[in-house]
């Protein structure tokens, strides 16, 4: 459904993509990571027509969108940066005004976007008086009108509290089930994306430095968290076994080496070991260790 090649950008002297490609089947929830100024916002930006890359090309759905951006863009909703809207008009006046922007005003198809987002008590209210959430739902609204093959979004659950971040992924779950929606989100959110993605891309000073399946992210390494001290002692010796340090406190350990081996030496070196537990790797250590 969409297709990223080669992707390159500059600004000025400096470079915010670099040969980026990734490619989200039909149907797939696919998260962009990074830190700020990696280039997720450029990669979404080219995507939507936005910016003009340097080199490279993303198609939707077989459409350029760089030789025919209205073709390409006519399945697609998005929410890209700081949704605006009319502070002094309600929720309803904004989403027929900006509606017709790009085609006639369904009614009907307004009201069931808006009860799916939970706004039709609150429709009719000036957008001045919205919450930070009733404007992301507000912008998530207007992106479904109308209802979108391709759903683009620029960090949407942005200061959302708890709450909001759990609505806003059973949501796009649900649009994904309910509809066979394509999903593109870039998120800080990494225990979000963990649960939401299908596949996810790690962006670092502009160049891709991962792509798979979130269900790959644990894969066969033995990680344990570990609780010792002095630290630096005890991972000296570690090291020495074929054990690897992921972060303070976290070691990746050889697939036949046996825990209780390792830590009757540690104490017998005199190390005080607190804890020695097996955990999952989680999508943070993966995360964690490329960016750092």
């Amino acid at each position: 459904m969409l297709d990223v090649r080669n992707l390159h950008k500059q600004f000025g002297k400096n470079p915010a993509l670099e040969e980026v490609s990734f490619q989200v089947g039909e149907g797939q929830v696919y998260g962009l990571l990074g830190h700020n100024g990696a280039g997720k916002s450029t990669t979404l930006g080219i995507i939507l027509g936005m910016v003009e890359p340097d080199k490279g090309e993303a198609t939707i759905d077989g459409v350029s969108v760089q030789k025919s951006r209205s073709t390409a863009l006519r399945n697609v909703g998005a929410i890209f940066e700081s949704p605006c809207f009319y502070e002094y008009l309600s929720g309803w006046e904004n989403l027929r005004i900006l509606s017709n922007y790009s085609g006639p005003f369904d009614k009907k198809a307004t009201e069931e976007v808006v009860g799916k987002v939970g706004l039709t008590d609150r429709i009719g209210s000036k957008v001045t008086t919205y919450s930070h959430g009733m404007r992301q739902r507000l912008a998530l609204a207007q992106s479904l009108l109308p209802m979108p093959k391709v759903l683009l979004l620029d960090e949407p659950t942005d200061g959302l509290d708890p709450e909001g971040i759990k609505w806003f992924r059973d949501f796009i779950l649900g649009l994904r089930k309910e509809l066979g929606m394509t999903v593109v989100f870039n998120s800080h959110q990494l225990s979000e994306v963990e649960q939401m993605c299908d596949r996810i891309a790690i962006l670092k000073e502009g160049k891709r430095v991962f792509e798979g399946k979130v269900s790959s992210v644990a894969g066969d390494e033995r990680i344990y968290e570990v609780d010792m001290d002095p630290w630096e002692e005890g991972m000296h010796f570690l090291e020495l076994q074929g054990c690897r340090v992921i972060r303070e406190g976290r070691i990746s350990i050889p697939p036949k080496a046996d825990p209780a081996i390792l830590v009757a030496a540690l104490v017998g070196i005199r190390v005080r070991v607190s804890a020695f537990s097996p955990m999952r790797r989680s999508l943070e250590d993966l995360y964690l260790e490329i960016t750092k």
